[in-house]
């Protein structure tokens, strides 16, 4: 990939293990409040409350236990123990102190890749949780700037790489879903590379359709992209 300047990695599930921490939470919340309904049914209820609330909340771990907290009242009718909701705020507080998983060759490709091209994480999620995050992985060094976006759209990007000062042909962006981290920045002109996890968060996901039109690059593993840039 010739001319590029900057390369931008999104944080959970590219460099280290985050969705399946949401999905063993939202397991033990949908056991915790399953009566009278089944697990599937309590999921649902749960991710609509997480849709609807992404306008007010952003996303991240916070804006989880805020939505858990909500469906819980909802599926009770206001019937729900103070003991209850204290398990709740427990499993997001569980969550948040989650030892960080590097994923593998992250640290391999990031050694070969710094001095060579400005590095940057670009990722969304609630500010001071991604921080704390960062710090944890002890990747920080490798980083020049570290930017969390409340959302990750089209105009998002546009103020990012008005913020770096370059072109778009001159920004590469990797990262593990298609929806925020590969078409919004193909759709500008920027380059970007799919680094698939094997678990996505159902508002992740992308049609055939758009993924076909987009004309995605994927890898495996991202110690191919040493190769390919």
């Amino acid at each position: 990939m010739e001319g590029i300047k900057v390369i931008a990695f999104d944080a959970d599930d590219t460099l280290w293990v985050n969705e399946p921490y949401f999905r063993e939470s939202e397991m033990e919340f949908c056991n915790l409040l399953k009566n009278g309904m089944s697990i599937e049914e309590v999921s649902e209820e749960l991710f609509a409350t997480e849709i609807g609330n992404i306008p007010l909340y952003g996303y991240g771990t916070k804006a989880f236990i805020l939505s858990m907290i909500e469906t819980s009242l909802k599926i009770t009718k206001g019937n729900i123990s103070s003991e209850k909701i204290q398990s709740i705020i427990s499993l997001g507080k569980q969550q948040m102190n989650k030892s960080i998983e590097l994923l593998d060759g992250v640290v391999e490709v990031l050694e070969s890749l710094q001095g060579k091209y400005k590095l940057i994480v670009a990722t969304k999620g609630d500010l001071l949780d991604q921080e704390r995050k960062l710090e944890k992985s002890g990747l920080l060094r490798y980083f020049h700037h570290i930017e969390v976006m409340s959302d990750k759209k089209e105009d998002d990007y546009k103020k990012l790489i008005q913020h770096l000062d370059i072109d778009f042909n001159e920004f590469l962006m990797v990262g593990n879903s298609l929806k925020s981290d590969i078409i919004p920045v193909l759709n500008l002109g920027g380059k970007a590379v799919h680094v698939p996890f094997h678990t996505t968060w159902e508002h992740e996901m992308v049609s055939e359709e758009e993924l076909q039109k987009a004309g995605v690059s994927e890898i495996q593993n991202i110690r191919e992209l040493i190769s390919i840039v």
